[in-house]
């Protein structure tokens, strides 16, 4: 699960590392997931330590009446010296900068921040030590935009380099991952938001 939308997510600003907040209408969107998923039974809830994962993951096991264990790798991708700012102000800032990431964001970061790749090697192993503690149970992991299509991507074989363009992740979004064992996973669901977005979503339900 991605976190519900915060309070910067109208400005289009970098904030990877910033502990943003979650807005109102990102409670909601966790509050609606919540009550999707309330009747699953879920074994376990884990989230990136943020502010905003966590606040997402504890709307979500609230009726579960579980606590929300927190996981440093499925923080955010850290967007260094550009944290905070508006994509505008960073093209206008550092425009050779911007132009390498958006050519390549897995293997070149801005300055002092991280490359998708090293996001994928502190999350993968995370990942998958959380799945091998629960054979053949439900858990849920609240974590973030980058990370996620990262993990996701990484899963399916895709080519990363392209992650940004091919894969996409909305506030309070659900995936689904079989994983028949650690080492083989399948995507049944992806970025669905039909717990809070207008049109009801094609795909299938979460009980499987």
């Amino acid at each position: 699960v991605r976190h519900g939308a915060t309070v910067l997510t109208a400005e289009d600003a970098f904030a990877g590392e910033t502990d943003v907040a979650l807005s109102d209408e990102g409670r909601e969107q966790a509050r609606s997931l919540a009550a999707r998923l309330a009747g699953e039974p879920i074994a376990a809830f884990y989230a990136s330590p943020m502010n905003r994962t966590m606040d997402t993951a504890r709307l979500i096991a609230e009726p579960h009446g579980k606590d929300v264990l927190p996981r440093d790798g499925l923080r955010e991708i850290s967007h260094g010296r550009w944290e905070g700012k508006t994509r505008a102000d960073v093209e206008r800032a550092y425009p050779e900068e911007y132009a390498r990431w958006e050519q390549d964001p897995y293997s070149f970061a801005p300055t002092g921040g991280e490359t998708g790749l090293a996001v994928t090697a502190r999350a993968m192993p995370v990942l998958l030590e959380i799945v091998a503690a629960h054979p053949g149970e439900k858990i849920l992991i609240a974590s973030h935009k980058a990370t996620i299509r990262l993990m996701i991507g990484s899963l399916l074989g895709f080519d990363l380099r392209r992650y940004r363009d091919h894969l996409d992740q909305s506030p309070a979004s659900l995936n689904i991952l079989d994983f028949k064992d650690v080492a083989h996973a399948r995507l049944s669901l992806f970025n669905d938001t039909s717990h809070y977005s207008a049109s009801p979503s094609d795909t299938p339900e979460i009980a499987s």
